[in-house]
């Protein structure tokens, strides 16, 4: 992820094999960084990238792009000084973990492509997962927030209301939640109270860049359905986030 609030829940007594040190400092998208615990120094490229990483999440997520491309292309230049393909294929991750989340699902994470075979399982289970393609053996290897959401879409899909928004309500970090549904999203089981979940997640936050995308979303598949009314009130939430602010009133 990986984000912003990057506290989708706390790490198991047992964690997989890996360097879960670089995935506590450059948090992958949603990964945990509540669950670093205290050891040697980090590396200043580890602050510096972790410190860009959260100031491009930000402005990403309030549609702020030309300040994160900056601060995406700091954080790749600090994670670059190491020389491996594990903390470059986790930041890019990461970005497209937040571009997802936004509902930008064209290129499938083409920047991340060339490392992952050269990155570990952790990365390589994220990439699939976040493309809607996890197995069973990835897993283990996911952030504890994705855990259950794979584990459910590798089972056949059921007739079960509200089952999915009830699985990204348990997610408790925003953003984590968010990334979750594109994933539901993208499998073609994100059902209508899920998406409702999403758009209020995205508004609960202030989000501008995925509350706009998911209510766009909601408008096209609430006309699809014949329900004028919350397509009406979709769009008019769409006319509302994108309108000028007032100016300032003189005092």
């Amino acid at each position: 992820m990986p984000a912003q609030n990057q506290r989708a829940g706390s790490v198991p007594p047992v964690q997989p094999r890996g360097n879960w040190g670089l995935w506590c400092a450059l948090g992958l998208g949603v990964a945990l960084l509540a669950g670093c615990a205290a050891g040697p120094r980090v590396p200043d490229w580890q602050i510096e990238a972790h410190g860009a990483q959260q100031r491009a999440i930000r402005a990403d997520l309030e549609g702020r792009q030309r300040v994160a491309e900056l601060e995406w292309q700091r954080a790749r230049a600090a994670a670059q000084r190491t020389a491996r393909a594990d903390p470059m294929a986790r930041l890019a991750l990461s970005r497209c973990a937040v571009a997802q989340a936004a509902l930008d699902l064209a290129d499938a994470c083409q920047a991340a492509q060339p490392l992952l075979p050269h990155a570990g399982l952790a990365e390589q289970a994220y990439a699939r997962y976040l493309l809607g393609q996890a197995q069973a053996a990835d897993i283990e290897w996911l952030p504890p927030a994705h855990r259950p959401t794979a584990r459910r879409l590798l089972e056949p899909a059921t007739a079960a209301t509200g089952e999915t928004a009830a699985l990204l309500r348990a997610i408790d970090d925003p953003l984590a939640r968010l990334v979750a549904a594109s994933v539901w999203l993208r499998a073609q089981r994100l059902d209508p109270e899920a998406l409702a979940l999403a758009v209020q997640t995205a508004s609960d936050q202030g989000w501008r860049r995925p509350l706009l995308a998911w209510l766009h979303l909601q408008a096209t598949l609430a006309q699809q359905r014949g329900q004028a009314e919350q397509a009406a009130e979709a769009l008019r939430r769409i006319e509302w986030l994108l309108a000028a602010p007032p100016p300032p009133t003189r005092p």
